[in-house]
């Protein structure tokens, strides 16, 4: 969700800068499919029809064309969707087969400090600057454990460096709710095929929530379902029951936006600091030839509180500049 996607899949990775490389090569097959994929994949083939997008699509099958290698290729790709009609679409070189990829996330560390958590006095601070991990997800966990232990006056959840990721969202969320939340739902193309609106609560009650908490569970639902509902539950142990703060910058994007609004919406937390990043769609990967993979979104995500946020953001209830937002925390924290 990625999500990853989560969340949102969320699923944003960081493109490896490719190897120099000076040999020719016809990068018009790629650029073909590059636009087969979009319209058979995307999540809504109606915004395909934009002139916004159409401009692109027709700049990158002239890309190429008279690109002379894949290295100008995947660069001149890249600048041509740096303002790109939607978010989520990015063209790597490839790093295994894209099968191979849901496994790969799922499975991956990144290398610890995805979660960091320190105290200021009785107050602590969770740092969370990825959604990405198994590392993540374990440091968010021995830290609301750690909160328990030393029975924390208030929790303090920074998001403001958080580009998003995966499914670290689950154990942030659900480690400080008192009753389920129903946070919002997924739509991809079996939706947007047969509905020209946004879905509501109502669309919801034959549709059952997605578990498993996996990307390749995800990503095999979010793109057959109609409907993929998220939710999450309050956890068995070391759930924190006391005030709670998340600060959020124009950076916050993707999965952290998820988790954002979640918070928010539970009625458990106070947002302050600025709009969030407004990049909130679910992404998947396909090989395209050449030796690249064309990272493209398969879902949008409707919050059941706030509605679409891919393009909106979300916005905090106390707005700041984010480089405030840690010291007007701090300041409601003790003026209560």
């Amino acid at each position: 969700m990625n999500m990853f996607l989560l969340a949102s899949c969320s699923l944003a990775l960081t493109a490896q800068s490719p190897e120099p490389s000076a040999e020719a090569v016809d990068m018009s097959p790629a650029a073909e499919a590059i636009t087969q994929l979009m319209q058979t994949h995307h999540y809504d083939p109606a915004e395909l029809e934009a002139p916004a997008y159409r401009a692109i699509e027709a700049s990158v099958l002239e890309l190429g064309e008279t690109a002379p290698d894949r290295d100008s290729f995947l660069a001149g790709f890249r600048t041509l969707w740096a303002d790109g009609p939607f978010s989520h679409v990015n063209l790597t070189e490839a790093q295994g087969p894209a099968a191979d990829m849901a496994a790969f996330v799922d499975s991956m560390n990144v290398g610890g400090g995805g979660a960091t958590l320190s105290w200021d006095g009785d107050i602590a601070i969770l740092n969370v600057t990825t959604m990405m991990g198994q590392d993540t997800i374990a440091e968010i966990n021995a830290a609301y454990a750690e909160i328990a232990s030393r029975s924390a006056d208030a929790l303090i959840i920074d998001l403001r460096e958080n580009g998003g990721g995966a499914f670290a969202v689950l154990p942030l969320v659900r480690h400080v709710l008192t009753e389920p939340l129903n946070a919002g739902v997924f739509v991809s193309q079996p939706w947007n095929e047969a509905n020209d609106r946004a879905p509501t609560a109502a669309d919801l009650e034959d549709a059952a929530p997605w578990e498993g908490w996996s990307l390749r569970s995800f990503w095999a639902a979010v793109q057959t379902n109609t409907l993929t509902p998220i939710s999450f539950d309050p956890p068995v142990e070391n759930r924190f029951d006391g005030p709670v703060y998340v600060l959020t910058s124009s950076q916050t994007a993707s999965a952290a936006e998820m988790a954002a609004d979640a918070l928010s919406a539970s009625g458990r937390a106070v947002l302050i600091g600025e709009r969030t990043a407004g990049e909130m769609l679910s992404q998947t990967v396909f090989d395209v030839p050449g030796g690249l993979q064309l990272w493209l979104p398969v879902a949008d995500y409707y919050s059941l509180a706030n509605g679409r946020i891919e393009g909106q953001g979300v916005t905090p209830a106390i707005p700041a500049d984010a480089s405030d937002a840690m010291n007007i925390a701090l300041e409601l924290i003790a003026s209560h």
